[in-house]
């Protein structure tokens, strides 16, 4: 089987490497968040080509970040495409898809509607993989589980998702150092030269990357925290991702966000998660509001960001990458 990957709605952006409206395919996208420690794009090649035995992987050529995130991981063979020949491998995947019995579209198998709508297609020897979707493990060859997303709170719906579903036991690392009085409770995955310290309770599903340190007293729960994310003392981190490479100081309440790459947090700062009229809370896209149709959801804090002591970060807030948040503030932009 070929892979074949398609332009989607978040492929020319990123939820926190820089503003929406910017479109740059040479700037990584969401392929590169990480997904239990690896880049969402490459988990997704593994794990198909566990299942079919992938003979190439067909990228158009605006989307060439992807070849070099592909190279850089895997062994699988790249090929990059014109748009003319994409072109013509969607039309001609089109005519297919119309002739298959539609008691077959329920896998990864769909009409034209759904196609437009960035569905899953195959004809046996094609697959059409929009860069928007996370393949779930649960998957075989006969049904690809699969997951879209276009909004940052569909994402960390997705990480629920793969939390309870691929997180059913604990995986603890002979190489993690776990304090005697800290508390596991509930299936983790905890990588290597994890540091967890007293009184910290880890409620899980959750997962917590290679050289991540936990302080004393802190709970995380339902969260996934990539490679060498520190959390503070006396902090609580509740169904939240990070990207990696971040500093939590003392006393932090982070609930329902994404956090980026290389994040530092002051003390006693936060983000709150519920309006006050518990209404939904709406997200600004360019320019645009836009309801979430969730009652929770915290923020976007981007890459290289540095948020002072005692700030407040209101639901449905983005902070942009590289910005600096002075102490005291309440972020409400």
């Amino acid at each position: 089987m070929k892979i074949v990957f398609m332009q989607s709605a978040s492929t020319t952006y990123s939820f926190i490497d820089y503003n929406e409206s910017e479109v740059d395919s040479s700037i990584p996208s969401n392929c590169s968040l990480y997904l239990f420690g690896k880049a969402l794009v490459t988990r997704n090649v593994e794990l198909i080509d566990s299942l079919y035995g992938l003979e190439t992987i067909l990228v158009p050529k605006k989307l060439n970040f992807i070849t070099r995130i592909i190279k850089s991981t895997t062994n699988v063979p790249v090929e990059e495409i014109d748009e003319t020949t994409y072109g013509k491998l969607i039309k001609s995947d089109l005519r297919l898809s119309q002739k298959i019995d539609p008691t077959e579209r329920n896998t990864f198998t769909s009409d034209m509607h759904h196609f437009q709508q960035n569905s899953l297609i195959s004809n046996k020897n094609l697959l059409f993989l929009p860069c928007n979707t996370v393949i779930g493990r649960r998957s075989n060859k006969r049904s690809l589980e699969y997951y879209k997303f276009q909004y940052p709170w569909e994402f960390l719906e997705i990480i629920q998702e793969l939390l309870k579903n691929e997180v059913t036991h604990s995986i603890i690392s002979n190489k993690a150092t776990i304090a005697k009085t800290a508390i596991i409770e509930g299936p983790c995955i905890i990588e290597d030269n994890v540091v967890i310290d007293d009184f910290a309770k880890i409620k899980g599903p959750t997962y917590i990357g290679n050289g991540s340190f936990i302080g004393m007293g802190s709970l995380i729960r339902n969260s996934m925290l990539d490679y060498n994310t520190n959390i503070g003392f006396n902090c609580e981190i509740g169904k939240t991702y990070f990207a990696g490479n971040a500093k939590i100081s003392h006393h932090n309440v982070i609930l329902d966000s994404m956090i980026g790459k290389n994040v530092w947090f002051g003390g006693y700062s936060g983000t709150a998660n519920v309006l006050l009229t518990r209404k939904n809370v709406q997200y600004r896209i360019n320019g645009d509001l836009i309801d979430t149709g969730r009652n929770h959801f915290g923020a976007v804090v981007s890459n290289n960001c540095s948020i002072g002591a005692s700030v407040i970060i209101l639901p449905g807030r983005k902070i942009p990458p590289d910005s600096i948040v002075p102490a005291g503030t309440i972020f409400s932009k």
